[in-house]
């Protein structure tokens, strides 16, 4: 049996007005008194799989080895998509095969370095007695998350499962001394948060234009104070992306960015 993990995770797109995470939390701790609930976020838009999937991806690095991270962003509920766990190297995710994995799946993968183990959720021992079309959350996931972290190992839990649903996730294009990226994510600051990674800067001394709509930034920021109150800029922020952001405001409000919107830097040598 796997050692024990003493850390469970919960990402939803429940929010925090109803009693929906209060009671995934009850049934885990029903379960396991003794372990350790996180709530990275339940403020996911409703039904928005693609940020979930970044989000899951962006945080799970900055646990320890055997935490349990319970997705819970299911439009699918009481249809036939699969309820499974995937495990990498010792890390656990549990969750609905619908592409929520989709960032890891893509920037980690199955490899020799990255060894990935799924199974499909079929065994009801590890269930609610009773399991609603409506709520597996709590009927379904809750509850494997706990026996997870009781030990349980995954041949209990399911028949192995391959072929993860993936959605086509938005990666930078490189085109003589243009990188074409977008943005994939805008945070409650209205932030957007690009696909350009920290890396695509480093050690050059070249000059840059950013430009995104009809917004042109000459310059990548140490930190926002070095841009003007009400200014926009661009910065590496602490997904170690570019982002597009306003001094003291929202970008998303002020420049009109969305999720997908174009962002070329333009490198000058």
């Amino acid at each position: 049996m796997n050692a024990p993990a003493r850390i469970i995770t919960l990402t939803t797109d429940f929010g925090i007005r109803d009693t929906y995470v209060g009671i995934m939390k009850g049934v885990i701790l029903g379960i396991n008194p003794d372990v350790q609930i996180v709530d990275l976020t339940h403020a996911i838009p409703p039904q928005d799989i693609h940020e979930a999937a970044f989000t899951i991806y962006a945080a799970h690095r900055y646990f320890p080895t055997g935490t349990i991270h319970t997705i819970v962003v299911d439009p699918g509920v009481g249809t036939d998509r699969q309820a499974i766990v995937c495990e990498i190297e010792g890390t656990f995710f549990v969750c609905p095969d619908n592409g929520v994995l989709t960032y890891l799946l893509q920037n980690i993968g199955n490899t020799a370095e990255h060894a990935m183990n799924a199974v499909a959720i079929q065994n009801p021992d590890y269930f609610l007695p009773e399991v609603s079309n409506t709520f597996h959350g709590r009927d379904i996931f809750a509850p494997v998350a706990a026996h997870l972290s009781l030990g349980v190992p995954l041949t209990n839990i399911g028949t192995l499962k391959q072929d993860l649903v993936e959605f086509p996730i938005l990666t930078p294009q490189v085109s003589q001394n243009t990188i074409t990226g977008h943005i994939v994510k805008i945070d409650r600051f209205g932030n957007g948060i690009t696909n350009i990674a920290e890396n695509t800067f480093a050690n050059d001394t070249s000059a840059y234009e950013i430009r995104v709509r009809n917004t042109r930034l000459k310059q990548i920021n140490r930190a926002y104070a070095e841009s003007e109150i009400g200014e926009p800029l661009a910065i590496i922020g602490s997904y170690g992306l570019l982002e597009i952001a306003i001094n003291g405001g929202n970008a998303e409000i002020s420049l009109g960015l969305k999720w997908g919107d174009v962002v070329e830097v333009q490198r000058f040598d």
